[in-house]
């Protein structure tokens, strides 16, 4: 049941609108967003790249950066070792790039999902040995692979980590001992002596801050970096980091970029999915964009999203950027086939009753189990872990709620898991069969989330009527864009309006859309996205007085313009 809240923070709107030249209503979503202080408001409203802190501040990025160089001097084979996710992609993308740009003699290898598992094993440590491997660099991958890595340093290879995941560690009397792996370099801002402010930067980001002191070393102008914001700014909405601080002003920087970048392989996945022209947001990148490069290695094999980005020439692009597309549109088919599965059978057993959902679907292919995860997670507002049959053991993908940490508490039965990682809203794991209905039963009795806890929260910016909605305010909304975590997309309300001319429209008919006039009479065209029927049962079983929240736009057709308002959620 959602629990619907006003904010109702303190400040003075009025002088910080006339301080700043915004609406005092812009002024109160700053201070929902707790940003308080003068020097906080300027950076989020006009931040530039110069308020992007400095790369050296990154635990061993200029030792890393100093080997590289000397390695790439020497004429040493380097290997980037990545992921196969959005994240895993681009990092990639941005290590080799950068890296033979400095003149290295260097390949990569993306793990597949299936046949290697996530992460950097003991058989790519053997077949770079074999293969007179230098050095490996890892990214989005590498902080919890302390045995690999003591294998690597065994065969005399010079290993380099980075990544941006947890570091492992053990609970002890006297606090936490975190474990890093034997490696000649790790830069990941999560290490507990790392003095870089932002501890939430992908990993692409930091690949990034590799390159850049890379370049450094290499004596390569720092305006070459400039080809590498679209690629930080896809990697940090694909992977879910809090658009806030410098991730804000990378994926701000990134979307100017993307509809006229000049790398041949993104323009033609843009094209492919029907968006040139257009202004783009970040959800475009996290529902449109970032699901097609997900989509070859949740499917196939992520090599094909990484040789779309090397690839130069239009026609070949272009039938790569199509083919991701199309394997997109089968995946997203599967996930619907698999909600309908996990669905009923939580519905129909007693895992309704449990706290953390563990949904065993053994057929479901195993690269969509987090996102039927994610979907569980909207519906039921509980920590869900989807686990599906993998070659050598079952395989499982978990997302969480706020106020559960996923890591942390999959921690307490890491001697159950074969593998696991992640972060507090989102975890990968592998584990023996023999041990699932143990994992199930350790994770809800050690699970201390209440009702309330468990209760989804709508926070509610402010109740607006609909005769405060301007065009120049819609407008000034943009202001605070990139949305997304940390960032959240202002909210407001309205009560008792009444619907009318209701009809559904879309040709997947889950749009529904209506007039709503309030009890003052101004009418607003309002749309509803998502359960359209559902929406029309509710309206003929409940009556056409509802209260929503709602998102203010402008939507122009044929040249004319008309204010409308989106529906996120209605009683």
């Amino acid at each position: 049941m959602e629990k619907w809240v006003v904010s109702a923070k303190k400040a003075d709107f009025n002088g910080i609108a006339q301080r700043y030249g915004i609406d005092p209503l812009i002024a109160r979503l700053i201070r929902n967003r707790d940003i308080t202080e003068d020097e906080e408001i300027r950076r989020y409203l006009f931040a530039t790249r110069k308020d992007i802190p400095d790369h050296r501040l990154l635990k061993d990025v200029d030792k890393a950066a100093v080997i590289l160089a000397k390695k790439i001097r020497e004429g040493k084979k380097i290997r980037v070792i990545g992921d196969y996710d959005i994240d895993g992609v681009t990092a990639t993308y941005i290590l080799i790039r950068g890296f033979r740009r400095a003149g290295a003699n260097a390949d990569t290898y993306i793990p597949d999902r299936v046949a290697d598992g996530y992460g950097i094993h003991e058989h790519l440590i053997l077949r770079a040995y074999e293969e007179q491997v230098d050095t490996i660099v890892t990214c989005d991958n590498g902080i919890a692979a302390s045995e690999e890595i003591r294998l690597a340093k065994e065969k005399g290879m010079t290993v380099i980590v980075t990544d941006h995941h947890e570091i492992p560690f053990t609970e002890e009397e006297d606090g936490r001992s975190y474990h890093l792996p034997p490696a000649d370099a790790i830069v990941n801002p999560k290490q507990p002596d790392c003095a870089y402010p932002n501890k939430n930067i992908c990993g692409a980001v930091v690949a990034l801050k590799l390159v850049t002191a890379l370049y450094i070393q290499m004596g390569i102008p720092a305006e070459e970096l400039e080809e590498f914001d679209e690629f930080a700014a896809i990697a940090t909405v694909g992977d879910v980091m809090e658009l806030r601080g410098e991730n804000r002003i990378l994926v701000r920087e990134g979307l100017k970029k993307i509809p006229h970048t000049a790398n041949t392989g993104l323009r033609m996945l843009v094209q492919a999915c029907g968006l040139e022209n257009r202004k783009l947001t970040a959800y475009h990148i996290g529902f449109v964009i970032g699901p097609c490069i997900n989509a070859s290695g949740r499917l196939e094999t992520a090599a094909k999203s990484l040789a779309l980005f090397m690839e130069k020439d239009s026609e070949k692009a272009q039938r790569l950027a199509e083919n991701l597309r199309s394997l997109n549109e089968e995946r997203k088919s599967m996930t619907e086939q698999g909600v309908k599965e996990a669905v009923a059978m939580i519905d129909s057993t007693s895992l309704s009753s449990d706290r953390v959902l563990v949904v065993f679907l053994p057929d479901v292919h195993e690269s969509i189990a987090g996102i039927i995860a994610g979907r569980l997670r909207e519906r039921y507002y509980k920590p869900v872990f989807v686990i599906t049959r993998g070659e050598k053991s079952l395989k499982g993908s978990g997302r969480s709620i706020e106020a559960y940490s996923m890591y942390e508490e999959i921690n307490k039965a890491g001697d159950l898991l074969i593998q696991y990682g992640g972060h507090p809203m989102a975890a990968g794991l592998s584990i023996g069969e023999e041990n699932l209905d143990e994992f199930r039963t350790r994770l809800n009795a050690n699970c201390s989330l209440t009702e309330e806890d468990l209760s989804e929260k709508v926070v509610i910016d402010a109740a607006m009527p609909f005769s405060y909605i301007r065009p120049d305010l819609v407008r000034q909304l943009e202001l605070l864009e990139p949305f997304g975590k940390g960032n959240e997309k202002p909210l407001f309300a309205v009560k008792n309006a009444i619907a009318s001319s209701v009809r559904v429209i879309g040709k997947n008919r889950n749009v529904v859309k209506m007039n709503l006039r309030q009890p003052d009479g101004i009418t607003m065209e309002a749309l509803y996205f998502g359960d359209a029927e559902g929406f029309l049962a509710d309206l003929a079983q409940k009556g056409s007085v509802i209260s929503a929240t709602y998102y203010p736009e402008i939507n122009e057709y044929r040249g004319v313009q008309n204010l409308q308002v989106v529906l996120r959620n209605y009683q």
